[in-house]
């Protein structure tokens, strides 16, 4: 018994933070997109469960988001198979693209086939959120406006976006430090809603004052990719990479690299 799935990438084609909530975590309007950047995941039957990854610097063991999805889900159904998970490698880390993330929503997902789809998409979203904030997002169309904590998962209609291209630094930002460093000035909720679930993108990220004050060179990025003709550039999540839509000369920057381009 086997089976390959690819883990798609996502942006955020923006990003708002409109409270913070009784549990700690903030309160978001986001829109999301997949993109065609993915890691690729095989599950394989095995006598015990196992990950393995082509990227040595990935940790593979209880902590990795796709054995708490494979552990959560055994819990929830009382599936008994064992899996020895293969993980390559294509998102990179701490840049904003959800990549832990998709492949714990990709390991549900896989898992729900393999046992003969025990759990409706409902309950794997609902099943999703306990893993993590931008998990459900993952069981949408590919297009969705996320509220909530990231719980809240409402798909639309495709964007018609210009090419796009990712780049990423050399260094990461840890999300916690991220939304720690926000102020408490938080942008108005049901404006974002509306408009962003009418198909209104405004590529702003209010993450990216934070992002900007713990890494400082961050800030210098977007300036020098601003300066490069794209119509938008936009920090995706909590960063390190940046949304650049439509066509600019992208000159080479020390430390940083253009990992991603589709039209």
């Amino acid at each position: 018994m086997s089976l390959h799935l690819l883990s798609p990438a996502k942006v955020n084609l923006c990003l708002r933070v409109v409270g913070k909530r009784a549990d700690g975590y903030h309160q978001l309007v986001s829109v999301m997109q997949t993109l065609n950047l993915a890691d690729r995941l095989t599950f394989e039957s095995s006598k015990h469960d196992l990950l393995e990854c082509d990227d040595p610097s990935i940790p593979t063991g209880e902590n990795n988001l796709v054995m708490r999805a494979l552990r959560l889900f055994k819990d929830e159904t009382g599936f008994k198979e064992c899996f020895r998970i293969r993980l390559d490698k294509k998102i990179p880390v701490e840049a904003g693209l959800g990549g832990g993330s998709s492949n714990a929503a990709t390991t549900l997902f896989a898992l729900n086939l393999l046992a003969n789809s025990p759990l409706t998409n409902s309950e794997l979203l609902e099943l999703s959120a306990k893993i993590g904030s931008d998990v459900p997002f993952f069981f949408s169309t590919g297009t969705a406006l996320v509220t909530g904590r990231g719980e809240k998962v409402t798909s639309l209609g495709s964007i018609k976006l210009q090419k796009i291209s990712i780049i990423k630094p050399s260094f990461g930002v840890s999300t916690i430090a991220c939304y720690g460093a926000l102020g408490k000035n938080f942008s108005t909720a049901a404006k974002y809603e509306k408009a962003y679930s009418n198909g209104e993108v405004d590529f702003m990220n209010d993450l990216e004052a934070g992002a900007f004050g713990l890494s400082p060179k961050l800030a210098e990025l977007k300036e020098q990719l601003q300066s490069c003709g794209f119509d938008q550039v936009v920090m995706s999540g909590s960063g390190s990479s940046f949304l650049c839509l439509g066509d600019g000369e992208l000159p080479y920057f020390d430390g940083y690299k253009m990992f991603f381009s589709e039209p």
